[in-house]
């Protein structure tokens, strides 16, 4: 079994690199450990879910598979890798998402996610990936206990993932930090970052339909207005304690007749539909006009009941389709950020944090070993069958950092294989000198 060669983890890992040449260094020329190796290292790290810096420092002196696979000349230690990658700004990492995207398009595999009217659904959220009461820099958020007045300091990320409702596997895009921007002191938002994602991910990719979907904290009408801007659809989810003149308004609406109901019944559950268009978001903004759906999954032990608002215009035909990708939302909860923390990837543990940009760079290079990853499970074959007979991702990442550690292999497709296939390994006993 062959690994998909656009695809395959070799040719992403040379893709990677080759970005990674592009990431300017402001150190001295005759720097003794460059910047593509240490961005490398930090790379390599994630990939093999090593569970510290220290775990991956003890490869250094021995793994020679670091310089064959992962293309790294120099391998830093630990202290080097945090002081060079301290430096680093996490905008400069940006291409290389774009770069794998590219890739994604090339093979045609990113079709499997266009979803409702040619646009691909972007999943939206935030989430926390450090906290300490004593370590901290430049850009952490502060949060100040208003009793004892104890600081305690974090970081967060807004992410974005594209998914589909039919798909296991998400495409992570370059996450935004949500973090003290120069010269404020007030702390960031995930608003502010939102904003910040939705402007960079229309300039990333200005030929691509992008439809957004997030949470019921979202659809409010300067974020509304700025989905707008930039012309994406967008599913949001709505409460009726968050929007009650909505609320109202649809209640009114279905009191003169004007919602349309239908139900569909499959697999013993009922899917209950009601939907009705050109709606007001709120009294403040009447100029705001969306268009409302509301779905109640009806099973024999359990009734699910949720609202979304989108500026598809809603008829029976796509009422189905938008529902699922409203409820699709919780795969940047469950695919991406629950993966992360819990399948291998270490994301809470505090890697380095630095005084500049080490914790973003890191939170960043990992969320790139992950976006290889899930490039991986979706097309390529060798990969596939190599999870499938590990069972886990767990279980596939020991087998990996084991034959890693222990063998000489030219190429991950060769791990793979060994994995896949079975192998032999030569015995050589050494004499005392």
């Amino acid at each position: 079994m062959a690994a998909n060669k656009l695809l395959s983890a070799d040719t992403l890992f040379a893709l990677i690199r080759a970005g990674f040449e592009q990431v300017p260094d402001q150190r001295a020329e005759n720097a003794s450990i460059s910047l593509p190796d240490a961005l490398m290292s930090g790379f390599a790290m994630f990939s093999l879910k090593d569970p510290s810096l220290l775990a991956f420092d003890e490869r250094r002196a021995t793994d020679s598979n670091l310089k064959s696979i992962y293309s790294i000349a120099h391998v830093p230690g630990d202290t080097q890798m945090r002081t060079i990658l301290d430096d680093v700004e996490p905008v400069s990492i940006r291409p290389v998402f774009k770069d794998v995207l590219r890739q994604l398009q090339r093979s045609k595999e990113l079709d499997k996610f266009i979803f409702l009217a040619g646009s691909y659904l972007v999943s939206l959220d935030g989430t926390g990936y450090f906290s300490s009461k004593k370590i901290h820099c430049s850009s952490c958020l502060q949060k100040v206990n208003k009793k004892t007045g104890e600081v305690t300091y974090y970081h967060q990320l807004m992410g974005g993932v594209i998914i589909h409702p039919k798909r296991r596997e998400v495409i992570p895009l370059m996450p935004e930090p949500i973090m003290k921007q120069d010269g404020e002191t007030k702390n960031d938002c995930e608003r502010n970052a939102a904003k910040r994602f939705l402007a960079q991910l229309k300039h990333d990719y200005p030929d691509l339909t992008f439809t957004i979907t997030e949470d019921a904290l979202s659809p409010n009408a300067p974020h509304i207005r700025e989905l707008e801007k930039h012309g994406f659809h967008y599913i949001l989810g709505v409460k009726e304690g968050d929007h009650e003149y909505l609320f109202e308004q649809v209640a009114l609406a279905r009191q003169e007749g004007r919602t349309t109901e239908f139900e569909r019944r499959a697999g013993g559950v009922v899917h209950r539909f009601s939907f009705v268009n050109q709606m007001p978001l709120n009294k403040s903004n009447p100029d705001i006009l969306v268009n409302f759906l509301e779905y109640w999954e009806i099973g024999k032990d359990k009734t699910q009941h949720f609202c979304w608002v989108t500026d598809f215009t809603i008829t029976k035909l796509n009422a189905f389709t938008i529902m699922r990708g409203g409820r699709a939302r919780w795969k940047v909860e469950n695919e991406t950020f629950n993966t992360l923390k819990n399948q291998g990837y270490h994301f809470e543990h505090n890697f380095g944090h630095g005084k500049k940009h080490l914790s973003v760079v890191f939170a960043v290079l990992m969320m790139l070993a992950f976006l290889v990853d899930q490039v991986q499970q979706l097309a390529c074959e060798l990969f596939q069958a190599v999870l499938d007979k590990k069972g886990s991702r767990r279980r596939l990442w020991e087998h990996m950092r084991a034959l890693f550690k222990t063998l000489e292999f030219k190429s991950m497709e060769h791990i793979f294989k060994a994995i896949l296939y079975g192998y032999k390994a030569k015995v050589v006993i050494l004499s005392p000198p």
